[in-house]
């Protein structure tokens, strides 16, 4: 179990790094496209602002490259070499991961990327609103 106040807790579950009480976007479901990368402005809990700067996330698309080929290689040891399939099978398994995954990749990156600036503060997580 991923306990609350670790980063992996903030980045597995998309909530504020700060406080970890409420998730940093508008729709919990990644696959509602149109609304896969809103993100709150601030959060409601600890008031944490989630934009440090204009374009903060553009930041994410190389985690989002790393994150991506870890993906890639996981398709690729599961298609090939665990079951066995040709290489051009293994090659529509990666694609097909890269694009079954593509909005949990997206919002890993700027989970990722927004943690590596902001930490847990237990003070803000007993705050009340």
């Amino acid at each position: 179990m991923i306990k609350k106040g670790t980063k992996l807790y903030s980045i597995l579950f998309g909530v504020c790094p700060k406080c970890q009480n409420e998730s940093m976007y508008n729709e919990k479901n990644p696959y509602i496209i149109t609304d896969t990368l809103k993100i709150n402005d601030n959060c409601f809990h600890c008031k944490t602002k989630y934009r440090l700067e204009p374009s903060f996330f553009y930041g994410s698309m190389y985690v989002s490259y790393g994150v991506g080929v870890a993906f890639a290689v996981a398709s690729f040891v599961i298609t090939y070499l665990i079951m066995g399939t040709s290489l051009m099978t293994s090659f529509y398994g990666i694609v097909g991961t890269l694009v079954v995954f593509m909005p949990i990749i997206m919002r890993l990156s700027r989970n990722i990327w927004i943690n590596l600036f902001m930490n847990y503060d237990p003070k803000l997580d007993k705050k009340s609103s």
